[in-house]
């Protein structure tokens, strides 16, 4: 992208561009990081002033009196996963968000298995995001994927990422990998791989080149869950049933290899 801009725009200190940078919109900002290599150095500094004012004015102050955005260090990657962060508009009734914007809560509902997606979905490159569940699994808790077209609640207690072929889920409780209604086999493959404790980070890799869903537990690649994914456009979605759980999603970005 630098070849395609001019070398400087007029000499403007930068703690100038910062005061006038403050006032712009995102878009407007993108904008002017395409207008020469100063302006494009200047808001590449994802932790400057001008990203930490639209952090401040965008996220919750709830988001920041824990630790959940510590595996985004920067301002402007706060930002960005705010933005991927769960979709209040698209999630089971059962299920609202809390103000942080990041951590989804399960109504205490009876007989009802109740999900929720991502703002945004992928269909091109590399992207991670990360899971924490907070309080007990119950008999159904499902990390994983999921289309538009997928049910995000039904009657009873059903896993219900993975129940259709618009979904792919690992079922934490029992360690499957859930699609199209069937069991996939035991996942990790490892012998007597020890179940999800609660509070433990999951991280979700998915790969659109590849087209493939991977997955870490505490920073180790647990392998490949799932290959040959269709040409869809996929969303960050959490299947439960335990009343009172909350689960928090935070996008990570295109994911760290090694």
């Amino acid at each position: 992208m630098d070849e395609d801009l001019t070398e400087y725009a007029p000499d403007i200190p930068d703690n100038v561009l910062e005061l006038i940078f403050s006032y712009l919109k995102l878009q407007d900002l993108r904008n002017c990081s395409l207008v020469c290599k100063s302006w494009n150095r200047f808001l590449n500094d994802e932790n400057n002033e001008v990203w930490r004012a639209q952090c401040m004015q965008k996220l919750s102050p709830d988001a920041f009196k824990t630790d959940l955005l510590s595996v985004v260090p920067t301002y402007k990657a706060k930002l960005r996963a705010f933005f991927h962060a769960w979709n209040p508009y698209d999630c089971s009734r059962h299920v609202y968000i809390k103000p942080n914007g990041f951590t989804l809560h399960r109504n205490p509902v009876a007989q009802s298995t109740d999900g929720s997606r991502g703002k945004i979905g992928f269909q091109h490159g590399r992207h991670a995001w990360e899971v924490r569940w907070e309080g007990p699994l119950g008999t159904v808790a499902v990390v994983g994927i999921a289309t538009k077209d997928a049910a995000i609640q039904c009657h009873g207690y059903y896993a219900l990422l993975g129940a259709d072929d618009q979904s792919w889920g690992w079922n934490l409780v029992d360690n499957l990998l859930l699609h199209n209604g069937d069991a996939h086999g035991i996942y990790p493959l490892l012998n007597n791989a020890p179940k999800y404790k609660v509070g433990e980070r999951i991280r979700v890799i998915l790969d659109c080149d590849d087209n493939t869903l991977s997955f870490e537990k505490n920073y180790e690649f647990l392998g490949v869950a799932f290959t040959d994914l269709p040409d869809k456009v996929f969303y960050p979605t959490v299947a439960a049933v335990y009343g009172n759980t909350e689960i928090s999603m935070v996008y990570l970005g295109p994911p760290l290899d090694g």
